[in-house]
């Protein structure tokens, strides 16, 4: 976290100190990809990286954000509505003010916020969940409003679907919550169930970027969400006692392969395949297998580059080189795909040099270069 800097720039654009410092984490889709909006079951690690903000309260009805020492942008608090262009950043701690005014949080008066990120932008370690749970932790705390982990997960979560208008599920917005040192959260998505399960001695966490930036709102991410819902009503003609995609099992699904045709076919085999490989993964940690971990995670990837088709060439040769490495178990793409990052789970003999030569082949292939760090599990999101 860079409380220095979100000092230094709450100090610079508004003078004075604020009332209140929050953090909130990113984190990394270990397992289960899209089968969060699915009512399924995912895994996720909030990482030691994430978002501060500072907050203080104005004598007006205004808010004005500053990140990473930029110009101001004010908005009004009695006319809260969705920007776009360059102030399209203000949307999320925007719509978190929204979604805490309509759930009874007396605001008198608005706020002051500047807002540092250690965080990869476009990385798919969900910046704009870390930043939606920060500004709800610290407005919360200066104004008065009080809910739990789950609470401060759903509130993210509304903010992003219907004011930022991304329909995700409640994953990115859960594990910044619910993250703890050296645990992985699970969640149960169709009960909102959050679990904690602790990771191996010796794992540990890559991240490589893609430097391929993507934009989930302007993306395909929408279109898989509709893809599966369309894939759900027909196999509900077949099968109407099931709710939702994580219901149906394989042999259901194969049942009705001709009737759903070969695109709604695969996207739903994804979503069942994911919610087997959670499983999997589930067991294989409570048994210390990190080798059949691993086995998963690239599973998971071979199953979001054929059946869901949200990876990218790119990303498909970072996975690929990392699966050939020694020292990594499994490797697969985080977060919703088209662009964005892969994450390796490797022991600790996994080092820089060996990070390096995948960096090495990945610019000789594609001209760019992949942004590397080396990330653990950490807690979730807090005051300061």
């Amino acid at each position: 976290m860079s409380t220095e800097a979100v000092l230094k720039y709450y100090k610079q654009t508004f003078g004075g100190d604020p009332e209140q410092l929050a953090f909130a984490p990113g984190r990394i889709e270990f397992i289960g990809n899209h089968t969060d909006y699915n009512a399924g079951l995912v895994m996720g690690v909030a990482v030691a990286e994430g978002i501060t903000v500072a907050v203080g309260r104005r004598k007006d009805r205004f808010m004005h954000f500053v990140s990473d020492g930029g110009e101001a942008v004010a908005l009004p608090l009695d006319s809260l509505s969705p920007v776009s262009g360059l102030a399209s950043w203000t949307n999320y701690p925007a719509g978190v003010t929204k979604v805490l005014l309509e759930a009874g949080m007396e605001m008198p008066v608005g706020y002051n916020m500047s807002i540092t990120s250690t965080l990869p932008a476009g990385a798919g370690m969900s910046s704009s969940a870390a930043f939606e749970l920060a500004t709800a932790y610290a407005l919360s705390a200066i104004y008065g409003y009080e809910t739990d982990k789950a609470g401060f997960a759903r509130i993210g979560k509304k903010a992003e679907n219907e004011f930022v208008g991304m329909p995700c599920g409640i994953l990115d917005q859960g594990v910044s919550a619910f993250g703890q040192a050296d645990h992985i959260v699970r969640i149960d998505c169709s009960s909102d169930l959050f679990s904690l399960s602790a990771m191996p001695a010796g794992a540990h966490f890559w991240i490589f970027n893609s430097n391929k930036k993507h934009s989930l709102v302007d993306s395909a991410y929408a279109d898989r969400h509709r893809e599966c819902h369309e894939a759900l009503a027909i196999l509900q003609k077949a099968y109407p006692e099931v709710k939702n995609l994580s219901e149906v099992s394989e042999a259901q699904l194969r049942s009705q392969e001709s009737e759903l045709g070969d695109l709604l076919f695969r996207r739903a085999l994804h979503i069942v395949g994911e919610n087997d490989r959670v499983r999997a993964v589930e067991s294989a940690l409570l048994a210390n297998n990190l080798d059949a971990v691993g086995k998963a995670l690239s599973a998971s990837h071979e199953s979001s580059r054929v059946n869901f088709e949200n990876s990218t060439k790119e990303l498909d040769f970072l996975a690929v080189q990392l699966q050939q490495q020694a020292h990594v178990y499994g490797a697969r793409l985080t977060g919703g795909g088209f662009g964005g990052a892969v994450m390796a789970l490797t022991d600790d003999k996994f080092g820089a040099e060996h990070a390096a030569v995948i960096e090495a082949a990945y610019q000789a292939e594609f001209g760019i270069e992949a942004s590397i760090f080396h990330t653990r599990a950490g807690d979730g999101a807090q005051t300061l």
